[in-house]
């Protein structure tokens, strides 16, 4: 009986210095698909805006998927560029632990169409899902953020970048 109590205590230290460990490694892994699938939205919002240069960059993740459509016929309402999954839930249930929000707005040159547009990851259980959040705008450079919160336009260019 004396062993078996050994062999259980033994067991629960070797839990008690693997558990924090695996949950770090879940958050960084979700923290990194989170930063790749905001450098894949930029490269679909580069795509729409070439494709569509009248309406200028998506005003909506929404727009970029394929809105349900299968086969996806692309349209400015629907580019076919995304997963269709992330495009319409992106924001509300999320994907590898993380929130994903898409906004484009008129440019400061006034013209016709979307001339920005600001991309937010945000984790959707701060400290267990992730730690950073991560925004990017038309300039392409993913950037983090330690406070994890959810980027608009204005603050997302102050951030520090991740690079290209």
């Amino acid at each position: 009986m004396i062993e078996l109590l050994i062999v259980v205590a033994i067991i629960l230290i070797i839990a008690a210095i693997a558990i924090p460990n695996l949950l770090r490694a879940r958050i960084s892994a979700n923290e990194s698909s989170a930063a790749s699938i905001v450098r894949t939205l930029n490269t679909a919002e580069v795509s729409y805006v070439t494709a569509y240069p009248s309406v200028g960059y998506s005003a909506a993740m929404t727009e970029l998927g394929a809105a349900g459509a299968n086969p996806c016929v692309p349209s400015s309402g629907s580019a076919c560029l995304i997963d269709d999954t992330l495009a319409t839930t992106g924001s509300t249930s999320g994907k590898s632990g993380y929130l994903f929000k898409e906004v484009g707005a008129a440019g400061a040159g006034g013209g016709t169409g979307n001339g920005t547009y600001v991309v937010s990851a945000t984790p959707s259980a701060k400290g267990s899902s992730g730690v950073n959040s991560f925004c990017s705008i038309e300039d392409a450079v993913v950037r983090k953020d330690s406070a994890g919160v959810t980027a608009t336009y204005g603050s997302c260019p102050g951030l520090p970048s991740l690079g290209k």
